[in-house]
């Protein structure tokens, strides 16, 4: 008995498998389970049905080129590739090279291929995205006439605001010639001036959504002046009009609510605003008048008026100061005069007459000593309070 080893056996069957001419190149449908992507850039996942599973892969390579959407658990897809072994795990699996998706996931393939297409053109760049108004006075609605999408817009905008005008472009919105007619709604509604267009419809399948998906209705979104506002569908819905818009709703009457302000809110804003500015302006006049009395007071003392004021009563400061200066100066002199005439009274030969004594003069010239006279001379004597004339009588020495 001949012993195979483990690689053996299992490179026996790759080649078998490998050299079988249909399993080189077959397509699979089945249901995606187990999908993982790889770091490398691999999807690893299984393709199952109600009778078994079947490995596969699908290498980074014929990623970009066979794939075009992400491969989810779920998916009901058609795998094109061929089968081969993994002989480390002894396993055939499937290696692919394309993936589409089956039946309705057709429909989702074209989305994700639009959707990538006008992606890489720039319609869906968040930096050309229009601003909507706050405060709109004319809105226009691109709905089916007839159904709950108009009447609920149609309620909210009453209640929010009943003063907003809701200009209405009846269009189809499911089925043949679908798009064109809401294509031909925004061009309409654009060129008559309205400040936001909303588009929209109630929800449904991809299928009933697909006019929303449409090329043309996404380059006219694109291309209107007019900021648009898309609320298709559900919240879970996704088409590719919500892409484009400017703003993206989760449903038509989100989509009303996001356009139209509620007046209440409005008016309670311009209340808080007017009362923000009427605080605003009591400051500034208040500080205007502060800053009014400050230049009023350095004015006045800058008028010419108040200066000679200022000056006259420095004036009559300095009068007043003289004044007391002159005064104590006089009484300093008149202290001191007093104080020099007691001493030149002290010294003075008048002053020594009070007590008896005499100046005696003879022929004008004083007498000095008793030899200067001579008998019957002519002689005057001056005391303290007046004169006397006297003749020598005896002179004794």
């Amino acid at each position: 008995m001949k012993i195979f080893s483990v690689g053996q056996v299992n490179n026996y069957i790759k080649n078998i498998i490998t050299q079988d001419y249909m399993l080189k190149s077959l397509t699979i449908k089945g249901e995606v389970s187990n999908c993982k992507y790889h770091s490398l850039g691999h999807i690893y996942f299984s393709l199952k049905d109600e009778t078994g599973s079947l490995p596969a892969v699908m290498f980074k390579g014929n990623v970009s080129s066979g794939l075009g959407f992400t491969l989810k658990d779920g998916q009901s897809v058609i795998v094109s590739g061929s089968i081969g072994v993994y002989e480390r795990d002894g396993r055939y699996q499937l290696y692919a090279s394309k993936v589409t998706l089956d039946g309705a996931g057709k429909l989702f393939e074209e989305f994700e291929r639009l959707k990538y297409k006008l992606n890489e053109e720039g319609l869906f760049d968040f930096d050309i995205k229009k601003p909507i108004p706050q405060y709109p006075k004319k809105v226009g609605i691109v709905t089916a006439k007839t159904g709950a999408a108009i009447q609920d817009i149609m309620n909210i905008a009453r209640r929010r605001n009943p003063y907003v005008q809701l200009v209405l472009y009846p269009a189809k919105v499911q089925g043949e010639g679908a798009s064109d007619t809401i294509v031909k709604g925004i061009k309409v509604l654009d060129s008559m001036d309205v400040d936001t267009i909303i588009i929209g419809r109630g929800g449904g399948s991809m299928e009933d959504l697909w006019a929303f998906n449409e090329e043309n209705v996404v380059r006219a979104i694109y291309e209107a002046k007019t900021p648009i506002i898309s609320g298709t569908g559900h919240e879970v819905d996704i088409t590719l009009a919500d892409y484009a818009a400017d703003l993206r709703a989760p449903t038509p009457s989100a989509a009303c609510e996001l356009a139209i302000p509620d007046i209440m809110t409005t008016i309670n804003t311009l209340n808080s605003i007017n009362n923000s500015l009427y605080i605003s302006m009591s400051n500034k006049l208040s500080f205007a008048r502060i800053r009014l009395d400050n230049f009023e007071t350095k004015l006045s003392m800058l008028n010419p008026v108040y200066k000679l004021e200022q000056q006259n009563q420095y004036l009559a400061e300095l009068f007043d100061r003289m004044k007391l200066a002159m005064n104590k100066k006089y009484q300093d002199s008149y202290h001191r005069l007093e104080l020099l005439a007691t001493k030149l009274d002290g010294l003075s030969p008048t002053a020594k007459l009070v007590k008896g004594f005499g100046y005696i003069e003879s022929g004008g010239k004083p007498v000095t000593d008793a030899k200067s006279c001579n008998v019957g001379d002519k002689i005057s004597i001056t005391v303290h309070d007046g004169t006397i004339n006297a003749r020598v009588e005896e002179v004794t020495t």
